[in-house]
């Protein structure tokens, strides 16, 4: 086999490479690339995941939500089905209005996406009826999420003056490169306020309407063309602009009497903060010392980043910015407080990272050189930085970011990446050590020993990338989150063979220079150990019936661990973060100030926690979102009966608890507070490790009548309010709330000369405002609206709108009340859909010890057995699918089990390829379709240490342990197939079988154990981070379970099975040579 290989290509490029001054230059080149990529990848926490969504929005004023979910929602549904790519279309029929959301698969280009959109609408506007607007189109993205939010208060500054500043603030910043959106939350805007007296109006012939028209007309700069001047032409601009109070309280109204009427006789005009419901306040906790007590008004500068910026490097400038502007800009009374910097928790995560992927270099190098010496550990550690080199230079290649995952990646595959390397050096150095090779020449011995190892080398890197890269084909939300692992360390797997074929010899032949290579050391204890055990195991039958039957039972009690429950799935476990959210939804019609008070009274509750450092009260508007927020649109939670509590903690390296545990603490509380304002909702939020979903359960009930999936949602959420194991439950039902219906009597204004356009019109100027135009303060930094309205007290009871006078065609003055019918009703109820059939939702959340929605489910799902449809049948319950028909009556399970399902699926799938593509290598390289089994068998023996790992620890067995244990396939199948090689070569050189299986596995011991321990050591530093502790639990204690189980276990198998077909061929010889003799 030697003699064969030495002329070969792989010698040849063996010998090359070991004595060539090209690899040195070669390894230098790849750490020099390596360097750069990782200076160069932007740091984010997060990886980008590429899901191209967009709102789009149709105004219909006036109609019900029926009319819109019949005119707009259908047809427009319908127009959107057909893009390709399109995965979900979300559709809400609202009074006066409709909303899209069009979300396509993951991994979709954005902008591709968005031209499809927008070509489809805009070539099929005829979808829409008349009196609809023209649609718009907002595109949204994780780049719109903000990465740092600066929250400024006064003890001096109103909430206006305050704005004011922030504003500026603004304007400042926003020239810097990479900045994208920036968005300012709270505080008052400027506002030219116009509150007219009906009484006077209607003294002077004037109605609303004419106001509104007045400022119009009067607030206007043309550009006139030129004079045709000598030398230069002068260009002419008529100037009517509205800049100041003064400018709109001189506005001539009327002339009665022969006097003049201005504005400000019939309206009082206030230059001041406007009115909007909303209210953002900042409260400082047990953990913030020296900060201001109580309830303070505050204003906060939310800041997002273009896409593949630097999230760390802009936040550091973004607020060596902000210091610099002052005294100049920022008064010394203003202060403010970082309440989100997702560069500096980016900066910490990667630091963090890089300093365990130093650890776990170190303690590999260390082990190698315990075992092998430390100029054998110098060989291979220079395979490691080699390796990640490369890597990170393929995920800059990639266009990854460095983040979680990327470099959990990293860390990942140095406990398999210096596998190859630990092989080739250990036989070199074994090789140096034999008596035959006394005197021979370095480079020689090392090529020798090389070739020895290069075939089954080269299939059991193969193995490795078949168990990893099928990872990659993972679709949904999950897909992209974890392709870094499969592309980095698949990379890192062909580099570290390569490495090992070129740099581990060229590296042995310069540092072992003058070591002894002479002369057999003998065995060691531990081989003596080894050889004691497994030599009985090979010439007793009945201890190896005993130890074959002792391991089956092992795994038996290991995988019987998940149906009794005591290993649970989830798709991710809880993350640390550095913030939480409590999320309210009082019912349709709550004044802004009671949202505010009961939003007030959960801050209390929040604040007593000592890791609290502050909480943001946002009543009537929103906290700057995350991902999470994105994905659920809290952006758009403006209305007065919403609101939430940003909730921010000390960093995690200064608290112990987590932040789970923190505000699942908090949520029977909150959650008790809620339940005495009835209709109320509360949902505490927390930052999801991973992909986010629209909750962690979610009922979607599906059927042809909205109100019988009303009742429907009642029995069901009685059902969950009775299960301590779900919290958190909401609905998108909207509560019934009243509505005051002025019916215009369109015979009675007809006759007066009075459209209902008109007396709509006036009833919504008076109640809502109507704005005609701005206030051109060129020096303010944000817009000044005008505002025509009545004033705050007039705008309580409906009396002052019924009495508010219209001027008919006879001049003469006509209330509304005489022009309308009053009907008193209830608000019409949105009515959504998802991908074309009508559904109501219903959220919820599971608390306690079960803390997986998998479980939540199993147990609640007999409860609806009992929920029948209109026609007395019982309702079908879907699980992956949604129904067939939208006539069909059934319940569906979605949010994080849906993502959960289909990770699972799809890791399944992806471990069935592994299995498959490792026996098609196996079988294809030992020609055998008997060996395999022998090689494959670590695969199931890793179960017996990971399930009981995950059981011992309380850990759930996530989608980052399903990884871990398909990664740990790969390694100890390649420990397997190394060592079936070198008994079959054991077997060439004419050993018996016994002698044969024995030996190799003695052989193969101190590398297997090497490799074994690794992958623990380099595993170990990711154990404790809460998102990946199942990746290395998995792969530490599956690698343990495997090779202790399999040193033993796969010489004994391979020797049943090949004494077996030893024993079949004879028998089959014997009948051919009595056939014959006959």
């Amino acid at each position: 086999m030697s003699a064969k290989q030495e002329g070969g290509a792989i010698g040849g490029f063996i010998r090359f490479f070991s004595s060539s001054l090209v690899t040195p230059l070669l390894i230098l080149a790849s750490w020099l690339l390596g360097a750069i990529a990782l200076i160069e990848l932007p740091r984010e926490e997060e990886p980008q995941i590429v899901v191209p969504l967009f709102d789009i929005f149709v105004s219909m004023p006036g109609a019900s939500p029926e009319e819109v979910e019949k005119r707009v929602v259908d047809n427009g549904e319908r127009v959107f089905w057909e893009i390709p790519g399109v995965e979900y279309v979300y559709s809400t029929a609202a009074p006066n209005g409709a909303m899209f959301i069009v979300r396509f698969r993951v991994g979709e280009d954005m902008e591709k996406s968005l031209i499809k959109l927008f070509t489809k609408v805009y070539s099929h506007l005829d979808f829409l009826p008349p009196g609809a607007s023209l649609p718009l189109i907002k595109p949204r993205s994780i780049d719109d999420v903000p990465i740092l939010a600066l929250t400024f208060f006064s003890s001096e500054k109103d909430p206006l003056s305050l704005r004011r500043i922030v504003a500026t603030v603004r304007d400042k910043i926003n020239p810097i490169s990479d900045i994208s959106e920036t968005t300012i939350l709270g505080g008052r805007k400027r506002q030219f306020q116009v509150f007219f007296d009906p009484a006077k109006l209607a003294a002077h012939l004037l109605t609303p309407a004419d106001l509104v028209r007045l400022i119009q007309q009067n607030n206007v700069r043309l550009p006139a063309g030129h004079l045709e001047s000598e030398p230069k032409l002068v260009d002419v601009e008529p100037n009517a602009l509205i800049t100041t109070k003064e400018d709109l309280e001189s506005l001539v109204v009327s002339v009665s009497q022969g006097k003049i009427v201005y504005l400000r006789d019939v309206a009082q005009i206030v230059d001041g903060p406007d009115q909007d419901e909303r209210s953002l306040t900042l409260r400082f906790g047990p953990a913030a010392a020296g900060q201001p007590k109580g309830s303070i008004e505050a204003v906060t500068l939310a800041i997002a980043k273009r896409k593949g910026a630097n999230a760390t490097f802009l936040a550091k400038k973004i607020l060596t910015s902000v210091n610099a502007l002052r005294p100049s800009i920022l008064p010394p009374d203003v202060r403010y407080v970082v309440t989100r910097n997702y560069g500096e928790t980016a900066a910490e995560k990667s630091n963090e990272l890089l300093e365990h992927m130093g650890i776990a270099i170190f303690g590999v190098s260390l082990l190698i050189a315990l075992f092998l010496g430390l100029r054998a550990a110098a060989i291979t550690v220079i395979a490691i930085p080699t390796t990640l080199a490369i890597t990170l230079l393929t995920f800059h290649l990639f266009h990854f970011t460095i983040n979680r995952v990327t470099l959990f990646a990293l860390i990942f595959t140095i406990g398999i990446l210096v596998d190859d390397p630990i092989v080739g050096v250990e036989n070199i150095v074994r090789h140096l050590h034999l008596p035959a090779n006394a005197g021979r020449s370095l480079l020689v011995v090392a090529t020798e020993a090389m070739l020895e190892i290069v075939g089954p080398l080269i299939l059991a890197t193969l193995a490795v990338i078949a168990a990893i890269l099928p990872m990659a084909t993972v679709g949904g939300l999950m897909g992209p989150y974890m392709r870094p692992i499969p592309i980095g360390a698949t990379t890192a797997m062909i580099v570290s063979m390569l490495v090992s074929l070129s740099a581990t010899p060229w590296a042995s032949v310069s540092l072992l220079k003058g070591s002894k290579h002479a002369g057999d050391r003998g065995e060691g204890l531990l081989l003596r150990l080894y050889r004691g055990f497994v030599t009985p195991l090979i010439y007793n039958r009945w201890l190896r019936l005993l130890f074959v039957l002792g391991v089956l039972l092992l795994l038996v009690g290991a995988v019987a661990l998940i149906p009794l429950k005591l290993v649970r799935a989830k798709m991710l476990p809880f993350d640390n973060k550095n913030e939480f959210q409590v999320i309210l939804n009082m019912p349709e019609g709550t004044p802004l100030q009671t949202t505010r008070s009961l939003l007030d009274r959960m801050a209390q509750v929040v604040l007593k926690i000592p890791e609290v450092t502050n909480v943001e009260v946002q009543a009537g508007t929103h906290s700057p979102y995350n991902f999470n927020g994105l994905i659920r649109h809290y952006f758009l939670r403006e209305a007065p009966y919403q609101g939430d509590l940003q909730v921010n903690l000390t960093n995690k390296s200064e608290r112990k608890r987590q932040s789970h545990d923190i505000a699942e603490s908090v949520r029977p509380e909150i959650n008790r507070i809620a339940r005495e304002f009835e209709g109320a909702y509360v949902q505490v939020a927390e930052v999801p490790p991973g992909p986010p979903v629209l909750s962690t359960l979610v009922l979607e009930i599906y059927g042809p009548s909205a109100v019988q999936r009303r009742e429907i949602v009642t029995q069901v959420e009685k059902l969950m309010r009775q299960s301590p194991e779900i919290t958190d439950i909401a609905t998108y039902e909207e509560s019934d709330h009243p509505l005051e219906l002025l019916n215009v009597d369109l015979v009675k204004a007809s006759l007066n000369g009075l459209p209902g356009e008109a007396v709509a019109q006036n009833i919504v100027t008076a109640l809502q405002g109507t704005s005609p135009g701005l206030a051109h303060a060129p020096n303010d930094p944000e817009r000044v609206q005008i505002l025509v309205r009545l004033p705050e007290e007039q705008r309580r009871t409906d009396q002052a709108v019924r009495n508010l006078a219209l001027l008919s065609r006879f001049a003469r003055l006509i209330p509304v009340k005489d022009l309308t019918s009053q009907q008193t009703g209830w608000q019409r109820h949105p009515i959504f859909h998802k991908n074309l059939m009508p559904v109501t939702y219903l959220l919820g959340d599971v608390t306690g010890q079960i803390g997986s929605p998998v479980y939540g489910i199993l147990d609640f799902t007999p409860s609806l057995e009992n929920i029948r449809t209109p026609q007395g049948k019982p309702l079908e319950i879907l699980y992956t699918h949604l129904p067939d028909s939208p006539n069909d009556w059934s319940i569906k399970w979605d949010g994080e089990w849906q993502v959960t399902y289909e990770v699972f699926r799809d890791l399944g799938k992806a471990f069935a390829m592994v299995l498959v593509l490792i026996f098609i290598l196996v079988v294809g390289w030992f020609r055998s379709f008997v060996t395999p089994w022998a090689v494959m068998l670590p695969i199931p023996l890793s179960l017996i240490g990971i399930l009981p790992a995950h059981w011992y620890l309380g850990m759930f067995f996530t989608a980052t342990s399903m990884i871990g244990m398909m990664a740990g396939a790969g390694i100890v199948v390649r420990n397997a197939i190394i060592l079936v090689d070198f008994i079959e070569m054991r077997l060439e050189a004419g050993d018996p079988l016994e002698e044969a299986v024995i030996s190799a596995g003695a052989i193969r011991l101190r590398p297997i154990l090497l490799t074994a321990l690794s992958v623990v050591i380099g595993s170990a530093v990711i154990l404790f981070d809460p998102i990946f502790q199942g990746l290395a639990l998995a792969l530490m204690a599956g690698e343990i379970a495997a090779t202790l189980l399999s040193q033993p276990a796969v010489p004994v198998f391979y020797y049943m099975l090949r004494k077996r077909q030893i024993a079949k061929q004879k028998q089959a010889s014997g009948n051919l040579s009595e056939r014959v003799q006959s």
